[in-house]
């Protein structure tokens, strides 16, 4: 799928669930939200159809997102079903973490290659503040638990958001002595998230380099995105960043979304691409649903405005409603 850029999307992150079990400040009130009805969200039959032609059309890559993808029920079905889609050639996982200890085996023997943590801070104190849970002693069991697994590519993602005690450090410490990419992932400035300012790439860069040396650039590919890598002297694994706003690199996307209730989401801040689940549902056929998808590729905005305050977001979704 090359869009009307010259962009090639090979790489869809799709939502299962706008249901989590943690209330993250910069995503939830502290009361929850309401979710959407169960009739609503899309089967994993429509999924993996929807993901076909996808293939199809070019996608190779599939991440399975939230909300809390580990809460919905028999998600190791799921990865089952999309690895028997030929040409498909990666299916990854994005968690909180606090169930992995529980279906990370299950999930690498269904197909999982690689699962994302998100994790701000290795202080309890200061993960119960964000999160308004105290769970952090499960997170860590299911990142010792992921660690068994040679094969599967670990990642440990962080959202810098400069709160007194998130000591940013201890989490880089992460990559030292195991093989695990942290990477520092700038706050896109959507619902709750609009409230904080994070640290930026440079700051944090400034923090590790005065604390580690030299940060060597790493040349290799190390994910499906838009990441860049480095890493200190004697670490096993790698610091990276992630940061949209300030190093925008829309230039370079090659994504897509697909959110819970079946709309193809082709842009994080606009209102662009298709219900996929209205023409699921009123019977279109795989020819027709592939035109569609292939207009809302065509129609993908050019980049973000997220850092031009006279352009608001145009897109009223939430992240819990969108996908993380």
């Amino acid at each position: 799928m090359i869009d009307s850029y010259g962009r090639n999307i090979d790489y869809i992150r799709i939502s299962v669930t706008d249901r989590c079990n943690l209330r993250c400040i910069y995503c939830m009130p502290e009361d929850g939200v309401a979710l959407a009805d169960h009739r609503d969200v899309l089967s994993y039959e429509e999924i993996e159809k929807i993901c076909r032609i996808l293939v199809r059309l070019g996608v190779k890559k599939v991440k399975l997102t939230g909300g809390e993808p580990l809460v919905r029920k028999d998600l190791k079905e799921l990865v089952k079903q999309l690895k028997r889609i030929e040409g498909l050639e990666e299916i990854t996982l994005t968690s909180n973490g606090v169930l992995l200890k529980e279906f990370i085996g299950p999930l690498v023997q269904a197909g999982i290659s690689g699962v994302n943590v998100s994790l701000d801070t290795l202080s309890s104190g200061v993960f119960r503040e964000i999160t308004r849970r105290d769970v952090l002693e499960q997170v860590m069991e299911g990142i010792e638990e992921a660690l068994k697994y040679p094969d599967i590519s670990l990642k440990v993602n962080c959202v810098p958001l400069g709160i007194p005690g998130q000591e940013i450090q201890k989490l880089a410490d992460l990559a030292r002595e195991n093989r695990i990419h942290v990477r520092f992932i700038e706050m896109m400035p959507i619902g709750y998230g609009k409230q904080y300012r994070c640290l930026t790439q440079d700051e944090i860069m400034k923090q590790l380099t005065e604390a580690y040396g030299i940060m060597y650039p790493v040349c290799e590919t190390l994910g499906n995105g838009p990441a860049c890598y480095y890493k200190p002297e004697k670490f096993r694994g790698s610091i990276g960043f992630i940061s949209a706003v300030s190093h925008k690199f829309c230039s370079e996307c090659n994504r897509v979304r697909l959110t819970s209730q079946g709309f193809l989401k082709t842009c994080l801040q606009y209102d662009t691409g298709r219900d996929l689940r209205r023409l699921l549902r009123a019977g279109a056929t795989d020819e027709e649903l592939q035109e569609e998808m292939s207009k809302a590729i065509l129609e993908k905005p050019r980049e973000h405005h997220f850092a031009d305050p006279k352009i608001q977001e145009e897109d009223g979704r939430m992240m819990w409603q969108i996908g993380g």
